[in-house]
């Protein structure tokens, strides 16, 4: 529940940014991608936007109607949709960066650089760590556990660890 209500205080910032631009935010992700990589088959672009394929056989087509996005088949295998972002996808990208980068300086302003620096890296570290279980490691038993309420308003601690 913490990393949801921590995404949606996260996007609470960015949504208007998008919106102004007619933007949802799985599009935004989509399109953050395909900056990143020059093109991506449909399901290594769904993976890295955290995307359902079934998902993005909605928003994939609505992006290329908007002129966003190009699809073509894999020339390996026919099969296969690779999409790419268009000049006037990459142009859009352009147009908000500077906004997005007052988002950004707002982050570092309200939490601070350094903290804010931190919070990356121990995300970035999340995945990677809970990705596979370590031989030696059990998942601890929080049946008895609560959550503690938190002395801020409408805050949930998280429950302490149990080792055994």
């Amino acid at each position: 529940m913490l990393l949801l209500l921590a995404r949606e205080a996260v996007m609470q910032r960015w949504r208007p940014l998008l919106r102004a631009r007619g933007l949802t935010d799985q599009q935004w992700r989509v399109i953050r991608a395909l900056v990143e990589f020059e093109s991506l088959e449909i399901i290594e672009l769904g993976a890295r936007c955290c995307i359902h394929p079934a998902s993005l056989s909605r928003i994939v087509p609505k992006l290329a109607a908007d002129g966003l996005v190009s699809r073509c088949a894999n020339a390996a295998d026919q099969r296969r949709v690779v999409v790419s972002l268009t000049p006037r996808g990459r142009r859009l990208f352009e147009s908000v960066m500077p906004a997005a980068e007052r988002v950004y300086a707002a982050f570092a302003r309200d939490i601070g650089s350094e903290r804010l620096a931190q919070i990356y890296e121990l995300l970035q570290e999340l995945p990677e760590l809970l990705r596979e279980p370590k031989s030696n490691s059990r998942v601890p038993d929080t049946r008895a556990e609560k959550p503690r309420p938190s002395k801020r308003k409408g805050a949930v601690s998280p429950a302490p660890r149990v080792t055994a």
